[in-house]
Order: C-alpha cells, then sequence, then structure tokens
C-alpha cells in the first residue's frame, strides 16, 4: 500500500487534477497521465488501485453526458464483453515488469497518432463484421489492460474508424473505460492490490480529478469537430511518448 507524507500527497493530487483536465479535453487520457506518473511513486499494481475511484467515477460522469449512450451500448455490447474477457485472461500480468508493455503501447500510440495528424486513418469495418471485430477489438484492450492499466490501445482507434460525432465519441470512450475500470477492479480485488485501505486512499484523489475534468470539458465544449480530432490526435502523440519514456 501507499503511504504518503505531506509532499507526496500534494504531488499525487495534482497529477490528478493534471489528469482529469486532459480526460475532460480529450474524453481520455486520465489512466495515461496518471499511470505514468505515479509509476515514479509507486508500483504499477498500486497505482492503478489508486486510480479506481477517480477513473470510475470520471467514466461514469463522461459515459451519461450526450444523450446516446443507448445506442452505443447497444452497439458495442460485444466491444465491452470482450474487455472484461481479455482482462480475465491477462489477470496477474499486472504483477510481472510492465515496462515492456508500456514501450510497445507507446510506439503503437506514437505511430497511430502520427498517421492521423497525416489524415491517415482505419477503414470503418463492414456493418456485417462489426460484431466481430469489435469483440476482438475488445479482447485485446482488456489485455492491455491486465499488462498496464492503461485503457486506450485498440479501443480509441477502433472507436475513431466508426465515424462518431465530437460527443458520441467522448461518450463512447466513457462507456469502454467505465467497463475497463471495472473489470480492473475486479482483477485488482483478486490479487489484494485494491483493498479497503487503497480505496479510501482512491476517494482522496477522486476531487482533484473531478475539479481538472470540468474546467477541461468547458474548454472542450468550446472546440470544433475538427479541432477536437486535432486535440485527440496530439493528445494520443504526447500520451504515446510519455509511455515510450516510462518504459525505456
Amino acid at each position: 500500500m501507499f503511504v504518503p507524507n505531506a509532499h507526496d500527497f500534494m504531488v499525487v493530487s495534482f497529477v490528478f487534477f493534471v489528469a482529469g483536465g486532459v480526460k475532460g479535453v480529450l474524453g481520455m487520457g486520465l489512466p495515461t497521465v496518471a499511470m505514468g506518473l505515479l509509476g515514479l511513486l509507486m508500483p504499477v499494481a498500486e497505482g492503478a488501485a489508486l486510480l479506481f475511484l477517480p477513473s470510475l467515477i470520471t467514466n461514469l460522469w463522461q459515459m451519461s453526458r450526450g444523450g446516446h449512450l443507448r445506442a452505443l451500448a447497444w452497439r458495442l455490447w460485444p466491444m465491452m464483453l470482450g474487455v472484461c474477457a481479455g482482462m480475465w485472461l491477462g489477470r496477474g500480468w499486472m504483477s510481472a515488469s510492465a515496462g515492456n508493455a508500456m514501450l510497445w503501447l507507446g510506439l503503437c500510440l506514437v505511430a497511430y497518432a502520427l498517421a492521423g495528424l497525416a489524415g491517415i486513418h482505419l477503414p470503418q469495418p463492414h456493418a456485417r463484421h462489426e460484431t466481430a471485430v469489435s469483440g476482438v477489438v475488445g479482447c485485446l484492450t482488456g489485455l492491455l489492460t491486465a499488462a498496464t492499466g492503461v485503457f486506450v490501445l485498440p479501443a480509441v482507434p477502433y472507436l475513431q474508424a466508426l465515424g462518431l460525432k465530437k460527443d458520441e465519441m467522448a461518450q463512447a470512450l466513457g462507456l469502454s473505460f467505465t467497463v475497463s475500470t471495472l473489470a480492473l477492479a475486479v482483477t485488482l480485488t483478486g490479487s489484494r492490490h485494491l483493498n479497503a485501505d487503497s480505496a479510501t486512499q482512491s476517494l482522496l484523489m477522486l476531487m482533484p480529478a473531478l475539479v481538472g475534468m470540468w474546467l477541461g470539458q468547458a474548454l472542450r465544449d468550446e472546440l470544433s469537430q475538427e479541432s477536437f480530432k486535432t486535440w485527440l490526435m496530439g493528445g494520443l502523440l504526447a500520451l504515446g511518448a510519455w509511455l515510450v519514456w516510462q518504459g525505456l
């Protein structure tokens, strides 16, 4: 369990404020930013446990904001099921060294973001194959989350390939990340990294994350669809570069 002094508490609170702000603007990034910085202070599994409540509550907030939840849940249920299956298959991976997983995850994010900024995007899956593709994407996302505590690949590129509007995209990310957070919590509870003490510490980090997210959402509301896409790709590039640095 992470036992902070006053200085560490302020540092960790600021980490969650910044991570919440990134999530508010991009609709993602709280786990990636937080895990990257928390990794300087504690093991990956302990950081993931600390992340539980801020991640869950901010994702529930994001998931409920937009008016498209029912349609998105009906469309994306195979992906959500795949996330849970992948997380179960990868249980215990986080206890091993996550450095290589972080490195490869970061490299993939950088490559995807550069392609997106260059105007190259993944093709939208044919409607006939979307259910199967969603399940595979979800399973791969679950496996990577089990290893790193980060939910973004390949979920984010896949959701973007579906051609969702700005608010739909943000809400779909909230749905995907909520399911990933809950599945990760089950995994961490089974490995005894998530318990009453770590849950209390996680609760203390909720307020700075919510304040940061509220400010970030206010900024996102001012962005056009094209500006949002540019910010999204730029954010993925920065997050990927950060993960590469963490994995080296």
